[in-house]
């Protein structure tokens, strides 16, 4: 454990020792609640190179970051993604390496992924239906995305877990078949509430908003619930199934019971914007300095701590009116 004078900590004394780093803002699909139709993408210089991306990952680890998670966009869409697993995984101090993934490429890379060291997985899925499937993910195949998740357990991962976001009216009648789908694969699932980020057209926010509690009440006619004090490290709260031990339900619910108090992650987005809170736009400019100071290492952890020190208490994510925060799902990784 490295002395507390490395360990960061923010000014509600919270530990911060999760972070989570986009490594592209590109996708193979265009989710209704993540993205517009027609997404402009960022120029290549404007993104973080993948050494600088180590770089980061290598100074937070420095500091005491125990998890990093890597996301998208689609992370696997990156050239060179493997080989930048396989770097961070090897850092002197990280516990664990994870991934979020929307499953389209783990056909191909659920193999070399977990041989680099990927500690374990997170796969977006929000519908069972074809169909449906294709509508919400604008660009989907979900027979290529059950493939991929077949292939993340044959590769030699576990514990991988699913995440659905419930939309009322959308896919919120297949609760119950996707926790049967995830017990069937000795998988763990999470339901996510939607959350106010970018602006959308496709439908409307607070008419789509499901909570978590309507969720659990619907899961509570068909399994018994059994409250868990397990944490990953993350923002989930998880039940578990008294008729399928082996599977975790998980709610994440940064609108109705908000997990501020105990938040200990920040993020990087795709542009090197060290982002101290989901909910807000406090941040600082990694990008800069990482290319005015090439290798300067003890500049780049002088950003990180100042950095730290401006995270706020907590977000102000509303149901309906009008989006807070401009910036789409995709430059954050969520």
């Amino acid at each position: 454990m490295e002395p507390n004078g490395q360990a960061l900590i923010d000014g509600f004394n919270r530990r911060i020792d999760y972070l989570r780093m986009s490594v592209t803002d590109r996708c193979d699909f265009r989710c209704v609640y993540c993205m517009a139709e027609d997404m402009q993408f960022l120029p290549r210089q404007q993104i973080l190179s993948l050494e600088e991306l180590y770089q980061v990952a290598e100074r937070f680890v420095a500091l005491g970051t125990r998890k990093i998670r890597l996301t998208g966009g689609e992370p696997l869409v990156r050239q060179g993604i493997v080989e930048l697993c396989a770097r961070i995984a090897a850092l002197p101090g990280l516990r664990e390496l994870c991934l979020t993934s929307n499953g389209s490429q783990l056909g191909r890379l659920a193999q070399p992924l977990f041989d680099a060291g990927v500690s374990r997985l997170n796969i977006s899925l929000d519908s069972l239906d074809s169909a449906r499937f294709r509508q919400l993910t604008r660009t989907g195949d979900l027979a290529q995305v059950i493939a991929g998740i077949d292939a993340a357990r044959q590769a030699g991962f576990r514990r991988t877990k699913l995440n659905c976001v419930v939309l009322k009216g959308r896919n919120d009648d297949e609760i119950v078949d996707l926790v049967r789908f995830a017990i069937d694969r000795e998988l763990d699932i999470s339901f996510i509430e939607e959350m106010p980020l970018g602006v959308i057209s496709e439908h409307q926010r607070g008419e789509s908003y499901c909570s978590s509690d309507e969720v659990r009440e619907l899961l509570a006619e068909h399994f018994t619930l059994i409250e868990s004090a397990e944490s990953s490290q993350g923002p989930a709260r998880y039940w578990r199934l008294a008729e399928a031990p082996q599977t975790r339900v998980g709610f994440i619910s940064p609108h109705s019971h908000n997990f501020c108090a105990t938040c200990n992650r920040v993020r990087l987005t795709v542009e090197g914007r060290l982002l101290l809170c989901l909910g807000n736009e406090h941040s600082m400019d990694l990008k800069q300095v990482l290319r005015a100071h090439p290798g300067d290492s003890q500049r780049l952890e002088n950003a990180i701590r100042e950095a730290v020190h401006l995270k706020p208490y907590r977000h102000h994510f509303e149901v309906g009116g009008e989006v807070q925060i401009l910036r789409f799902m995709n430059m954050t990784g969520g």
